[in-house]
């Protein structure tokens, strides 16, 4: 691989992990923006006469990965409770498949545990950039989901992973399919132009492409690290979702990544582990008041702590049979770390603003 080929892959690779941190403050511009680059990217390498062996494997972590970032700016971001609830089974649900297909290798699993998640964010933004979300219930919010999945998931899951057929390569074999798609999209535009443009409910404000403003009370670390420690309890269900969040996301990239000659249980145990001595130690902090109002800095802080703390339980419990390279074990550590500061800082925003009174969309800023 030459040094411009290299540099191109590194920057791939490097923007599929980068770009998903920006899903909690402009979450449809960037969770779309994750769409194409996980669309384009194995175009990219073909135009440079590569095919990265293994890559399908690594694709299908990089997924997981933006998705789990969407997720967690639902807590950070989602005033409807009945989308939220809607959507975290989506993610739970696609998460349970992929690690069931990870360790079967039954590409079916996929078709049956489809990427809904995906797309109903995309349609809770793109309602939200408009009208105000809380306007409807949970009956909607399933109805969105349910067509979303039957009409739209279904049938790509069954086209990428059951028949195993690329768009790029059916587009190349097929004269007439670009011509063809091109006329049912104008169609579809222009019934949606003159049918039902007109029938769409009065926009509620202008359009907004930003996360909307954190309700006052909780909008500083300070505020948020008070109401994890009022509610926080290790034992908790916080600490379970965040436990089997990475535990499953762990076990995917376990199937992936080099150097981990360790087990999916040893993994998962492991990982629990560090997730809970972490939900020990963030509510100990909690409770002192003392917290960071940078994430930045506030995941850098912990990730460094986790390190000290695997190396010391390295250094003082006996090794197992499983075994993890030291740049795989850094990179779960990071994963830990980024994940367990961002849902612990948005945890509480989540419950706080469904606390609201019903109908509250965005609560005022704060000054």
């Amino acid at each position: 691989m030459s040094t411009g080929t290299q540099l191109v892959f590194l920057a791939v690779v490097g923007a599929r992990f980068l770009v998903p941190l920006l899903i909690p403050k402009f979450p449809l511009p960037a969770i779309l923006a994750c769409l194409v680059l996980d669309a384009a990217d194995q175009s990219i390498f073909q135009a440079f006469g590569y095919d990265p062996p293994g890559y399908q494997g690594y694709d299908k972590a990089m997924d997981v990965f933006y998705l789990a970032i969407a997720y967690l700016a639902t807590l950070r971001n989602w005033s409807s409770l009945p989308a939220y609830r809607v959507g975290r089974f989506l993610y739970f649900y696609r998460l349970v498949g992929v690690v069931a297909f990870e360790l079967s290798q039954v590409r079916a699993l996929l078709l049956i545990f489809p990427n809904t998640f995906e797309y109903f964010f995309i349609a809770y933004e793109g309602i939200r950039s408009r009208w105000t979300t809380t306007r409807w219930g949970l009956r909607w919010w399933v109805g969105v989901a349910a067509f979303i999945w039957v009409f739209i998931k279904l049938p790509q899951e069954w086209w990428i992973h059951v028949a195993q057929l690329d768009f790029t390569d059916f587009l190349a074999d097929h004269a007439w399919a670009g011509p063809t798609i091109v006329i049912l999209l104008l169609l579809a535009f222009g019934a949606f132009w003159i049918w039902g443009r007109p029938r769409l409910l009065p926009a509620d404000h202008g359009w907004r492409f930003a996360a909307d403003p954190l309700p006052e009370g909780i909008a500083t670390s300070a505020e948020q690290s008070r109401a994890y420690a009022a509610d926080g309890a290790v034992w908790s269900i916080a600490t379970l979702e965040k436990l089997v969040l990475l535990g499953l996301l762990s076990v995917i990239f376990g199937e992936t990544l080099p150097g981990v000659d360790a087990s999916s249980i040893q993994l998962f145990i492991g990982i629990a582990a560090v997730v809970v001595v972490n939900a020990a130690f963030t509510l100990a902090l909690a409770r002192r008041s003392w917290s960071v109002e940078s994430t930045f800095l506030s995941f850098v802080g912990r990730t460094v702590a986790n390190v000290a703390l695997v190396a010391v339980a390295s250094w003082l419990l006996p090794r197992g049979d499983g075994h993890i390279s030291v740049s795989a074990t850094f990179f779960f550590l990071t994963l830990i770390s980024l994940v367990t500061t961002l849902h612990d800082r948005w945890y509480p925003v989540n419950t706080y603003r469904h606390q609201l009174p019903a109908g509250t969309d965005v609560a005022p800023m704060t000054s």
